[in-house]
């Protein structure tokens, strides 16, 4: 049976955002989202997120899920699951596999990624 790590509702897709999503990078960012950010970033509710502890912490071999779409996890930056905690904020790379792994990034290979829809859900799953 899967694990729901972390699960949020998409409330905003920056302008920017579709060509990223495009090039295999998403950018996560909780409400409120900084304004240097919101162009570019996947907006979510922050506070309906469920929270990702110590004990739950993403790792290689869980999933990203973006609506239908499943993403495999690969590689896990060392402040990514706290950053996905406090600010709702995390970089997942789809499908980079020569992109250098940021600190609070996380890298995956699956299917290309599409531009969400508001209302969507976004999880971190462990299957």
């Amino acid at each position: 049976m899967a694990t729901v790590l972390w699960q949020s509702e998409i409330t905003f897709v920056g302008e920017d955002a579709p060509d990223l999503l495009e090039a295999g990078v998403m950018i996560l960012f909780g409400e409120p989202v900084p304004d240097a950010l919101a162009e570019v970033s996947v907006v979510h509710k922050l506070g309906g997120a469920a929270a990702v502890s110590a004990a739950s912490e993403v790792a290689p071999g869980d999933e990203v899920r973006l609506g239908a779409e499943v993403f495999t996890i690969d590689e896990v930056g060392d402040v990514a699951n706290r950053n996905l905690a406090d600010l709702g904020h995390i970089v997942v790379y789809v499908n980079n596999p020569d992109q250098p792994l940021l600190p609070g990034a996380l890298k995956a290979h699956g299917a290309d990624i599409k531009t969400p829809a508001i209302g969507q859900t976004v999880a971190l799953i462990r299957p």
